[in-house]
C-alpha cells in the first residue's frame, strides 16, 4: 500500500482488537512497527487515535498509512471444493446466523487434513460462506468417525467468543453411544487421566500411570439409559474435558467399549450379527453461550443411518434420553 486508505469495520469484524484486524487484514505488519504507528497517530479509528487493544464496533473507519508495496492486504484464495462435496457439506448444515453455522458432521469425515488424508472438512469451508464475507472457521473437532454436531464461526469475534466458551468449560456436550455390555454402576463419573504413546498408533491414548508427566486430567459423565438384555447399553456421556479419544477410552476402561471401536476395545466391539461395524459415537447435542451475547444456543443432531439402523434393530427409542443427566452438578 502506497497511499493512506480508510477501510470500514465490517459486521464480521465487530468486537475484533484493533491489533487483531490489522493482523488479519494485514497479516504481513509486525506488531512493533503497528504500534509505533499507533504511538504517532497515524492508524487512527474515526478519525481519533487509538490503542492496540481498542475494540471496533461495525461501521467503523480505520484510517490506515501507506505500508509499502511489500504489506499487501492478505490475499484472497478460491479453494476448489468439487459440485458433490458443495453439496453433500451444506446439506449438513442444522443451524446458521449471521455469527454460527452447526453442522450434523458425517461419521467418517475427518475434521482437519492430515497424511493421507484430502478430503476433509476444512477443505469444504469455502462451500459454506454463504452470504458472508468470509470462510468460516473451526472451533473444536471430532473424530473422523464420530458424527455429530461440529459448530463453525463466521467471523473472528465469533471465533474468539466460542472458543473462550470451550476454554472455559461454558460448553454442555451430550454424545449417545451403543457399548457392550452395561456399566456398573449405571451412572457414574469417569475421572481417568490419559496419556498418549509413540509409534505407529500415536493417536492412542492410555490410562495415566502415577508419576507420567504427560497425564492430561480427564473427566466424563455418564448415564445409562437404556440396555438390551446384557448385551448391549445406549449411553449418554457429557465429558467436562476435551481429551483425544477422550469417550472412547473411558468407555474401555469400565469395561463397555463402544460398538465398531476395535481401537480400544479390540475384538469386543465388533459383536457381529446385523450391528453395522462401524463407530457407534455419535455427539448429540451442544449447548453453548451465543457469540452475540445475550442467550444460550442448543442445538440438537440427528443420529447417522448406522446407528439409526441399530437403535431399530434393538428397540430403543430415541426420547428416552431426555432426562439423562438430570439433578447432575456440572
Amino acid at each position: 500500500m502506497s497511499a493512506v486508505t480508510q477501510i470500514d469495520v465490517s459486521e464480521e469484524e465487530d468486537g475484533l482488537r484493533l491489533d487483531r484486524w490489522f493482523k488479519q487484514r494485514f497479516p504481513s505488519l509486525t506488531h512493533g512497527r503497528l504500534e509505533k504507528l499507533l504511538r504517532t497517530g497515524q492508524v487512527r479509528v474515526d478519525g481519533a487515535r487509538a490503542k492496540a487493544n481498542a475494540r471496533l464496533a461495525a461501521g467503523q473507519i480505520v484510517r490506515v498509512p501507506p505500508l509499502g508495496a511489500e504489506l499487501q492486504p492478505a490475499p484472497v484464495y478460491e479453494r476448489a471444493v468439487s459440485d458433490k462435496d458443495a453439496e453433500m457439506i451444506r446439506g449438513t448444515v442444522i443451524y446458521k446466523d449471521k455469527s454460527v453455522l452447526a453442522l450434523n458432521k458425517p461419521a467418517g469425515l475427518a475434521v482437519q487434513g492430515g497424511t493421507k488424508t484430502e478430503r476433509h472438512l476444512d477443505g469444504m469451508l469455502d462451500a459454506l460462506t454463504f452470504e458472508a464475507r468470509e470462510r468460516p472457521r473451526l472451533v473444536h473437532r471430532l473424530d473422523r468417525d464420530t458424527s455429530g454436531v461440529i459448530m463453525l464461526a463466521r467471523n473472528a469475534r465469533a471465533a474468539a467468543a466460542l472458543a473462550r466458551s470451550f476454554k472455559q468449560k461454558d460448553a454442555r456436550k451430550i454424545y449417545w453411544a451403543l457399548v457392550v455390555g452395561v456399566p456398573s454402576p449405571r451412572r457414574g463419573t469417569i475421572n481417568l487421566a490419559l496419556t498418549k504413546q509413540g509409534g505407529p498408533r500415536a493417536e492412542r491414548v492410555f490410562a495415566a500411570e502415577e508419576g507420567d508427566e504427560d497425564a492430561r486430567n480427564a473427566v466424563t459423565h455418564y448415564s445409562v439409559v437404556a440396555t438390551v438384555s446384557d448385551k448391549f447399553s445406549w449411553v449418554a456421556f457429557m465429558p467436562m474435558t476435551g481429551r483425544t479419544h477422550q469417550i472412547r477410552a473411558h468407555a474401555a476402561a469400565i469395561g463397555a467399549p463402544i460398538v465398531g471401536d476395535g481401537k480400544y476395545g479390540g475384538v469386543k466391539a465388533h459383536p457381529g450379527g446385523e450391528i453395522p461395524r462401524q463407530l457407534h459415537l455419535h455427539a448429540r447435542s451442544l449447548d453453548i453461550a451465543h457469540p452475540d451475547g445475550g442467550k444460550r444456543l442448543y442445538v440438537e443432531a440427528e443420529l447417522p443411518p448406522h446407528m439409526k439402523k441399530s437403535w431399530t434393530l434393538l428397540g430403543l427409542d430415541e426420547r428416552d434420553a431426555r432426562d439423562a443427566f438430570e439433578g447432575l452438578e456440572a
